[in-house]
């Protein structure tokens, strides 16, 4: 008989075991059960200095096994009549809605929603720590796999989707393709980091929000720092406890 790892790369399944095993920086209950993940739903939560209430949102960040062997990551271009962010580079995902199970939930829900990617074929293998937005908006990076692409057939939501396409993950590791902004917001200095990625014939710009994430993913799985001052936010990453 056939094992749950018959016909699975060797590759993605180390890269698996690895995610598997990530422990995040904070107390935050983002366990694995099965697919889905322990964290108690809500709608919002309170802020740790002062009761701002938040809410609550979750992305996926999809990694599979190119044809040339790389490991890629499924991102989409948002569509330009968006009301927030329009005709940005974005990884699919969105706000918690009642009925979400969990943070896993809300990623797939979303990613089914947005590009037609079918929940059955994900693995979801880790939830990193929050990312704590301007807008008062707590996100949690879902980090999913696919083993096998040909179940993916793309069904693009044309009022959230203009496009969807793929990068190599370790892109985001290197100072090829990379630029960078020195910005300040309330007296704190960081750096927005700019990826310029071409694919068939049409240039995506990966930046801010996204390209953090990424970097993040990928220092996790390749287990090396990027090759350039990473200068996050630090409001990004404030612990609620």
């Amino acid at each position: 008989m056939c094992s749950d790892t018959c016909g699975k790369s060797d590759t993605l399944l180390k890269i698996a075991d690895r995610l598997r095993l990530y422990q995040p920086d904070h107390a935050f209950d983002n366990t694995i059960d099965t697919k889905y993940s322990r964290i108690p739903p809500s709608a919002g939560e309170l802020d740790a200095h002062g009761g701002v209430r938040r809410s609550r949102a979750a992305v996926l960040i999809c990694l599979f096994q190119g044809k040339d062997g790389d490991l890629r990551v499924i991102l989409t271009k948002r569509s330009s009549a968006m009301s927030s962010h329009s005709g940005e580079v974005a990884l699919p995902g969105g706000k918690w809605e009642e009925g979400d199970e969990s943070d896993a939930a809300t990623a797939l829900r979303e990613a089914k929603e947005e590009i037609g990617l079918d929940p059955s074929i994900v693995e979801v293998v880790a939830i990193l720590d929050p990312i704590f937005t301007k807008r008062e908006m707590d996100v949690f990076p879902v980090i999913g796999i696919v083993w096998d692409m040909s179940g993916f057939k793309p069904i693009l939501n044309p009022s959230e989707v203009e496009s969807v396409f793929d990068a190599p993950l370790e892109m985001f590791l290197k100072n090829e393709k990379r630029r960078e902004e020195m910005v300040e917001w309330m007296g704190h200095r960081y750096l927005l980091h700019f990826f310029d990625y071409e694919t068939e014939n049409r240039c995506y710009t990966i930046w801010a929000f996204t390209a953090s994430i990424l970097i993040k993913v990928a220092s996790i799985v390749y287990e090396r720092a990027p090759a350039f001052e990473e200068l996050a936010p630090r409001f990004w990453s404030r612990s609620r406890h």
